[in-house]
């Protein structure tokens, strides 16, 4: 990470390793003594909450800034989706199908990254979550084409490690899961979500929800697996109930394969804002 010193005032880490090299004495080990900045459980305490989300929007959003992100395709997607060549190990046999749309994600990745490629690697850059299943298939994708991709991790008790096919350099890990995913769309340039578990309907409403109300322009919002949404979602309920529009049905199309995508994000058409909400 780049650290541009620009200030006439003596900089935060030569002021870092001088305190390290004070004289021992009880003054100097007590807690009280540490630099703020430099001191974690300090950071750690509740009332630090507000510095520490300021700190996990700044930190992705500077690196990405310097190494020229300017847009990205976000894949959303199941960590428990197998590569084929495991699926005998599935939990259930529904996974063991789904697993198609880990060889789908990881070719839809690549061609993207091929065109990614075109302008120099700053723009249509894949991100997930940077875990298992869908996640690893998009990142290892972008490898495949000889691109880079992002990651964008969480701290979990169980299955959230960086897969081995993220970026080294845009891996990131966030507490926050608010942060993570202002992360995921404030770049976006098309969301790809593929069949998965309550994450991935979180990350799918939440985005829809944004397009819906005008809160973010509209972008290509791809659903791989037409036969897995319209099963697990009544959507046509919905707009029956009147609980959506049934204009908000368009806000979305459904695709089986990585070229029927790639097909229609070229063909989308207008990406402006909403501004009246249909059925308000």
């Amino acid at each position: 990470m780049k650290d541009d010193h620009r200030s006439p005032f003596r900089d935060a880490h030569t002021d870092r390793q001088a305190a390290e090299g004070v004289p021992d004495t009880p003054q100097t080990r007590s807690p009280a003594y540490g630099l703020a900045f430099a001191d974690p459980e300090f950071l750690c305490r509740d009332e630090l909450r507000p510095v520490r989300l300021q700190l996990e929007l700044l930190k992705p959003e500077m690196l990405m800034n310097e190494q020229g992100i300017e847009s990205t395709i976000v894949l959303f997607g199941g960590a428990r989706i197998p590569d084929p060549v495991d699926k005998g190990s599935a939990r259930t046999q529904t996974l063991a199908d789904l697993s198609q749309f880990y060889d789908e994600a990881r070719e839809f990745s690549r061609l993207m990254t091929l065109k990614s490629i075109d302008s120099g690697c700053t723009e249509n850059v894949i991100v997930t979550g940077g875990g298992p299943g869908v996640m690893e298939a998009g990142n290892r994708g972008a490898v495949d084409a000889g691109g880079h991709s992002i990651g964008l991790n969480i701290v979990l008790p169980h299955e959230q490690a960086p897969n081995a096919f993220v970026t080294p350099d845009l891996c990131f890990n966030f507490h926050y899961f608010g942060i993570r995913k202002m992360h995921f769309l404030m770049r976006a340039r098309a969301i790809c979500v593929f069949p998965g578990g309550f994450g991935t309907l979180d990350e799918l409403f939440e985005a829809l929800t944004l397009i819906q109300t005008g809160r973010m322009e509209r972008v290509p919002f791809l659903l791989f697996g037409k036969a897995f949404w319209e099963k697990i979602i009544n959507w046509d309920a919905l707009a029956d109930a009147g609980t959506i529009s049934a204009d908000d049905l368009d806000l979305f199309r459904f695709v089986d394969t990585a070229h029927e995508a790639i097909e229609l994000i070229e063909s989308w058409g207008p990406t402006d804002k909403r501004g009246e909400i249909p059925g308000r």
